[in-house]
């Protein structure tokens, strides 16, 4: 059998509207490229990155949803699974600042819930457009309790340090949870306790 190239494998997932950069981010973490000329998302597609944290060797398994509405069931059945999620918005777009609310209520109905979460105001490099002040995103973060970054897959400004830090604070969550080496079976998390809040199946 193949010798197991890393320690862990987390699963990530970036969600937010379509056309806030969401794919541009992936590229620029998994690949270090950048294109204006990418499709909108159909569905879902995923790339894979091992890094090194704390001396483990972590492969982040990234998922990237479509924004649009239409493949919403789609995407709802993948939260299911991820241990960290990316909250996306574009800082030029208010809109999709005003959505973060609607993608953290789908957060709380489809994920586990002790889901590391971030948001991210993408498209930092595109100051004279800017809609929405780092200020508000960081409020929002704040109100709900977590992680908050400007990033530009442009520029390629934090991109590497918010998957970085979402992966650091999944470790932090794991290590204290299994002994030995089994951390990477945490993504079974013990569903049938989450059965028991009611009727999430007959929406």
């Amino acid at each position: 059998m193949a010798k197991k190239t890393y320690d862990l494998l987390f699963k990530l997932l970036l969600i937010g509207d379509s056309g806030v950069g969401k794919t541009c981010i992936l590229f620029r973490f998994s690949d270090d490229a950048f294109t204006t000329t990418f499709i909108s998302t159909i569905g879902i597609d995923f790339k894979i990155k091992t890094v090194e944290l704390r001396g483990k060797k972590i492969k982040l398994q990234i998922w990237d949803t479509a924004g649009q509405e239409r493949f919403h069931t789609i995407t709802t059945s993948y939260y299911r699974g991820a241990m960290g999620i990316m909250l996306v918005y574009d800082i030029t777009n208010e809109k999709s600042f005003e959505n973060i609310i609607k993608w953290l209520r789908n957060i709380d109905e489809h994920a586990n819930e002790d889901v590391e979460k971030m948001i991210l105001g993408n498209k930092c490099d595109m100051e004279d457009k800017r809609a929405v002040s780092k200020e508000r995103g960081e409020a929002v973060a704040r109100e709900h309790g977590i992680r908050f970054m400007e990033t530009s897959a442009k520029a390629s400004i934090n991109i590497d340090r918010a998957f970085n830090e979402l992966a650091e604070a999944i470790l932090d969550k794991t290590a204290g949870r299994e002994p030995g080496d089994h951390v990477d079976r945490v993504t079974v998390d013990r569903r049938q306790q989450s059965s028991t809040t009611g009727s999430c199946c007959n929406k």
